[in-house]
């Protein structure tokens, strides 16, 4: 058999094959790929091909392809064939369908696969406008980028199942091509996560690298946490720096954004000891491009709800701009709480902006539009009326509008003291160097515990000190009775003189009630030298009602060997009654004076009799009193 009748025969069975298959009636078989359509360069996918029971062998085409791609005997229970691929390349890269053979015909053939093979061209960007935190309902544009120059985009969403989108490319201003994918509404039910691949219309089964997977979130669903710094708002570059995320609800995840990009930075929530959940983001070291406004996110693992937004933080990176601005401070900065103080920040380079900032402040600094006057870009901060709380050190900073977080470097700092409420003023205040580094004064919350344990010292003290007091007033009292026993003469005085022990008690009593009221001044001393048995007792009261004097002398007792007779003793008595109530009838502004039991009680000292029958002498006691 010739060359040429061979070759005529074998293109006679080729095309009367083709034709058999196409002309198939059996129906038509299932083919997938696995695990996916979508297969990274390099990497191994298998081709599976379902059909007929009776099938007896499965043929695999693809398209562009004249010949048939490859053949596969049945697998039992002989209704599928696979077709492996080890290495996936752009040349497998393409549409596929396959067939099956019975012994009744060739079937329909099955509805076209394409297999894409990803990786053969650097990846692209994936952004979103205006922000991935998107409200419950809202809609966003995502925008795919590469300067490569492909001709299409598709954006691809994470999820089994999902559909892809495709674009044309455009050429942009700043000549990057790129295509904008509209997404909405977005609902928090479902996940949003997408990637983007580049191709060229030649090859539309060649993709690029995927982008960075872009993760759309759901904001304002549950409640929003805290976004803190312990290094403070202001930040030199190389300093460590570190953002904190709090929340009191057990969050699994918790994810910080940065104002004006698409990143979206996500860490593992960890419980904290007084029972909050947290993430602390590292931006360390501190570099110019941290400088922004960031919020953060708690949000739940498997779900696209994420809490509403932190509060937000501005971090502000000095250093950045080549000048250094001045700051001064009017009237002086020495004030009384209730003036006016005026700190005036200028720079004779070109601002837009001054900053304003306090040494262990947490909150925000006050910032204020420039003016030019007289060659210089200054503003004014007021304080106005000063209070403690304006107390401490300031600096400022420049800034221009194109770069609002990159500062100037830092004036001298500036103190400023509060004087106290009594007129009393602090010490001079002190201007460091440009380089001290800043006041770092003690926490809020030691102040709280230093004031806590000052009132509790004061409060034990005081205690302590009542106490005391309540003491000594008991042993005061015992050692007065125990001191000052009634005296033994008593018993002289039996019922022949009632009325004057009456007396002498009622007085006793009117002095012990007064003394603490009246302010009395008593002064007692005995006269025992020679052992004379007459016995002196002076008390003297002082008060500033009026300058009134008078001296009441009066003998309350006499001893004598004997007792005078009692009626000689009532007509005393008497006497003294009636000076008592003369007294009683005087002006109002005359203030009676009452004294301590301690001074008039009655004492008496009778000495025993001499050697020549003698009786003592007759023993006296006298009260002086004055009121100035």
């Amino acid at each position: 058999m010739t060359p040429i009748l061979t070759a005529l025969l074998c293109l006679g069975l080729s095309v009367g094959s083709r034709t058999q298959v196409q002309a198939g009636t059996l129906p038509k078989p299932t083919i997938w790929a696995e695990p996916g359509s979508v297969i990274p360069m390099e990497t191994s996918v298998t081709l599976w091909c379902k059909g007929s029971l009776k099938a007896q062998k499965y043929v695999l085409y693809k398209d562009g392809y004249p010949e048939t791609w490859e053949e596969q005997k049945p697998l039992e229970p002989k209704d599928k064939a696979k077709f492996p691929i080890t290495d996936m390349t752009s040349v497998y890269a393409g549409r596929y369908h396959c067939y099956y053979e019975s012994p009744t015909g060739w079937s329909e053939p099955s509805d076209q696969l394409e297999l894409v093979v990803t990786g053969m061209h650097s990846k692209p960007s994936l952004s979103v406008l205006p922000s991935p935190i998107v409200p419950s309902g809202g809609n966003v544009t995502l925008q795919c980028g590469s300067w490569r120059g492909f001709n299409r985009f598709i954006l691809m969403r994470e999820v089994e199942g999902q559909p892809s989108w495709t674009r044309d490319s455009q050429r942009a201003p700043s000549g990057e091509f790129q295509a904008l994918f509209p997404v909405g509404p977005v609902i928090p039910s479902l996940m949003w996560t997408f990637r983007c691949h580049g191709f060229y219309s030649n090859t539309p089964q060649v993709w690029s690298l995927p982008s960075d997977p872009l993760e759309l979130l759901v904001s304002g669903v549950l409640g929003k946490p805290s976004l803190l710094t312990q290094q403070g708002p202001v930040v030199t570059s190389g300093q460590n720096l570190t953002l904190q995320c709090l929340s009191d609800v057990s969050y699994d995840r918790f994810a910080l954004f940065k104002e004006g990009t698409s990143d979206l930075l996500q860490l593992h929530g960890r419980q904290t000891q007084a029972g909050f959940s947290g993430a602390d983001f590292s931006l360390s070291p501190v570099k110019s491009s941290r400088g922004g406004q960031y919020t953060c996110y708690g949000g739940h693992n498997l779900s696209s709800q994420w809490s509403a937004p932190s509060d937000p933080l501005d971090i502000l990176v000095t250093g950045q701009l080549s000048y250094t601005p001045s700051l001064r401070v009017h009237p002086g900065p020495t004030v009384a709480p209730g003036e006016n103080v005026t700190l005036l920040c200028q720079s004779l380079s070109n601002v837009d902006t001054f900053l304003l900032s306090k040494d262990g402040a947490a909150d925000a600094s006050l910032r204020l539009r420039s003016k030019y006057r007289a060659g210089k870009y200054e503003a004014e901060f007021s304080m106005s009326p000063v209070t403690p709380a304006h107390g401490g050190t300031y600096r400022c900073y420049g800034s221009i509008k194109t770069s609002p977080y990159l500062l100037s470097y830092p004036s001298v700092p500036v103190e400023i003291l509060v004087s106290g409420s009594f007129g009393h003023h602090g010490p001079p205040p002190t201007m460091s160097s440009p380089t001290a580094a800043p006041a770092q004064g003690p926490s809020w919350y030691l102040y709280v515990l230093i004031g806590a344990s000052v009132a509790f010292i004061l409060m034990l003290c005081l205690l302590i000190l009542l106490l005391v007091r309540q003491q000594r007033r008991g042993k005061c009292r015992k050692s007065t009775g125990d001191a000052d026993p009634e005296p033994k003469d008593r018993g002289l005085q039996d019922s022949s003189r009632p009325a004057a022990v009456a007396q002498e008690e009622t007085l006793y009593a009117a002095v012990q009630d007064s003394w603490p009221e009246d302010g009395v001044k008593l002064d007692h001393w005995q006269n025992t030298q020679d052992e004379d048995p007459q016995v002196v007792t002076y008390a003297q009261v002082s008060h500033s009602v009026s300058s009134l004097k008078w001296v009441l002398a009066t003998p309350l007792s006499s001893l004598s060997g004997g007792l005078q007779d009692s009626e000689d003793r009532q007509a005393e008595e008497d006497r003294w009654m009636d000076s008592q109530a003369t007294a009683s009838d005087a002006p109002p502004d005359v203030t009676y004076a009452q004294l301590n039991h301690l001074t008039l009680r009655q004492k008496t000292s009778a000495s025993s009799p001499s050697q020549s029958g003698e009786p003592p002498a007759e023993p006296s006691v006298y009260a002086a009193l004055a009121i100035h």
